[in-house]
């Protein structure tokens, strides 16, 4: 069966170049990527491997498995690895001009994801054949992952498509006793079937997710390890999040934080829902959190704070009494407003104190005030958004406001 590469071959140089001039601004000879998010991101493929990309000259994919399939899915030369602990000799045999250098060789990796016992193997072989120093290059990968092609964005379409759909579909069997994992599930059927992959990736270390939550009344404000504002009851200890085998109920909030991924891109959206009224505390925050948003979309302009909009944030909750509900409650309140989106669910920029880049043109951020009542519930929306040079561009698809069911 023939492969079809999803990452167009262009797009893929076009990446590489934008590092390699990085690279050379920083005086790095070359940077080695490790994880699969990055090496899908400038070569199109997720085989196991390493893509070692010099400052100047060809980048090259060393292939474990599948070389085959590899090959097939880039554009980007591919070598079959072997041994691992030849790994140096062979960078040298293949980049001559690189490890020849008598000041040394500096080479940058993806090191906030590289595991410990990986980077000392890698110094390892890298030290046998040239005086070597890794150092890390992640936040070079990050800043240029914030800015989306169109051929990017219009993935993050797509998943956004799914997920409006989707929702739209599973509202139908939405009723008072079905428990949050059984409509849960109906969901993650609609979106598969049309094309979710089945999973969203995160970088951050011990940080999971799954497709999204569902989540409602008393058991969405239960606190969990997860850096969000909603944890969720989960299904026990080892899944201390998300989803339970809680009822849903008439008159207690629904959380409905749910993603999708297609080609590797995702989407984020939350939205609230109740089959009947929901208390006048929660409509209150509920209301609230559209005032949030709606002024965090009038601030979404190139050259923006990220930090302002969280700042800006902070004194609309203050100034409707919510500051102690707002992303969370308590100690388990999250420190953010919204959070890049790509390949992964938690890319830069973010929306929070210290946080201070200006937003521009190809970002994609999603924007999620919410407010947690520790045995109410949790209530809020959330939006994915484009900046542009006119502003944001909403890219949720799924229509704002409360959804209210009989």
């Amino acid at each position: 069966m023939d492969i079809v590469a999803d990452v167009p071959e262009a797009l893929v140089s076009e990446r590489i170049i934008r590092l390699q001039a990085v690279m050379q601004k920083e005086g790095v000879d070359a940077f080695l990527l490790t994880q699969n998010v990055d090496l899908y991101y400038f070569s199109g493929s997720m085989q196991n491997g390493y893509l070692f990309i010099p400052s100047t000259g060809d980048a090259t994919f060393y292939v474990r498995r599948s070389v085959q399939r590899a090959k097939l899915e880039t554009a980007v030369k591919v070598a079959e690895l072997g041994a691992f602990r030849f790994f140096g000799e062979t960078l040298a045999q293949h980049y001559p001009y690189l490890f020849g250098k008598e000041s040394g060789l500096r080479i940058a990796a993806d090191l906030d994801v590289l595991p410990t016992q990986l980077y000392a193997k890698l110094q390892e072989t890298l030290g046998s054949a040239a005086s070597c120093t890794i150092i890390d290059g992640s936040t070079y990968i990050r800043k240029l992952r914030m800015i989306k092609s169109p051929w990017e964005i219009g993935r993050i379409e797509a998943a956004a498509k799914v997920v409006s759909e989707s929702l739209t579909a599973a509202l139908h069997v939405l009723r008072e006793g079905i428990s949050e994992l059984e409509w849960m599930a109906r969901i993650e059927y609609e979106l598969r079937i049309r094309g979710h992959i089945g999973l969203m990736r995160m970088r951050g270390f011990n940080q999971e997710i799954t497709t999204g939550m569902v989540i409602s009344g008393p058991a969405a404000a239960v606190p969990s390890y997860f850096d969000g504002p909603a944890g969720g009851l989960g299904l026990g200890a080892a899944s201390p999040q998300s989803v339970s085998r809680s009822i849903i109920k008439r008159n207690e909030p629904i959380l409905i934080d749910i993603g999708c991924c297609v080609d590797g891109y995702v989407i984020d959206q939350t939205r609230t829902a109740v089959l009947g009224k929901l208390p006048e505390t929660l409509q209150r925050a509920y209301d609230a959190s559209e005032t949030l948003i709606a002024k965090a979309e009038e601030m979404m302009v190139p050259g923006a704070p990220c930090s302002k909009l969280y700042e800006a944030a902070l004194a609309g909750c203050a100034s409707a009494n919510l500051s102690d509900h707002f992303m969370g409650f308590g100690a388990d309140q999250a420190k953010f407003l919204g959070h890049g989106i790509g390949l992964e669910i938690d890319e830069w920029p973010v929306l929070a104190k210290g946080f201070d880049m200006l937003l521009e043109p190809g970002m994609v951020l999603a924007v999620e005030p919410k407010f947690t009542f520790p045995g109410l519930g949790v209530v809020g929306i959330e939006n994915s958004y484009l900046i542009t040079d006119q502003g944001a561009r909403k890219l949720t698809q799924f229509k704002d406001g409360l959804i209210l069911l009989p």
